[in-house]
């Protein structure tokens, strides 16, 4: 049976470069990983791992996922009642949120909660959105960021950040103008604001860390 991994395609997110990145983790580690980009929930139900991407706007990104015929029920059967391991990445992670607020309100997934709100750095000088490289701030341990080391750096492209209700549910930060939410999870379920395809050996090890996880 194939250990197969769903990178989920609803129209939104940098597909080519996580389906490499992730190709390239299971390469290096053996994990004998298939990767697939699909927008079918069969294949969504039946993954071993899921990943669900996102580039834009929340609502548009809402919207997006729930055009997919049955995607939604996949997922919640997937990720909720199976523990399914789940990576969300930048808007992918967004998602998880009660809330986004761009835009006006709209809905999300509702897995984290909290709110999706805009960057207001307490510099001004600050532009949003926020690009570029910043260091990992680790706030609890996880097996996904085992391997960051202090002074590690990833890639952020974002004006808006997910402020999760429940502080045990912020595993890291960075400082862009003031503390930013960098990473969230529960059970079996992690987002990532940067994007670490994106991140070089860091994102590497962050996903080779994903394809191994066990929650």
């Amino acid at each position: 049976m194939k250990r197969l991994v769903a990178l989920i395609d609803y129209g939104s997110g940098n597909l080519r470069s996580a389906e490499k990145a992730l190709a390239r983790a299971a390469a290096e580690h053996g994990t004998g990983h298939t990767i697939v980009v699909t927008a079918d929930p069969e294949i969504v139900a039946g993954a071993e791992r899921i990943v669900l991407p996102g580039v834009g706007a929340f609502a548009d990104c809402m919207r997006g996922l729930g055009a997919l015929p049955g995607m939604r029920t996949a997922l919640d059967n997937a990720v909720l009642a199976r523990g399914v391991p789940f990576l969300g990445i930048c808007v992918g992670m967004q998602l998880l949120a009660s809330v986004g607020r761009e835009f006006g309100d709209h809905p999300g997934l509702g897995w984290i909660p909290g709110e999706v709100v805009r960057l207001a750095p307490a510099d001004a000088a600050l532009k949003i959105p926020h690009m570029g490289w910043n260091e990992l701030r680790i706030l609890q341990p996880h097996p996904l960021l085992a391997d960051v080391a202090p002074g590690d750096n990833v890639y952020f492209v974002h004006s808006f950040e997910l402020r999760p209700r429940d502080p045990a549910h912020l595993l890291a930060t960075t400082d862009y103008g003031g503390e930013l939410t960098a990473c969230v999870g529960r059970d079996n379920i992690v987002g990532v604001q940067f994007h670490p395809e994106k991140s070089q050996a860091v994102g590497l090890a962050l996903l080779r860390k994903f394809l191994a996880w066990q929650p």
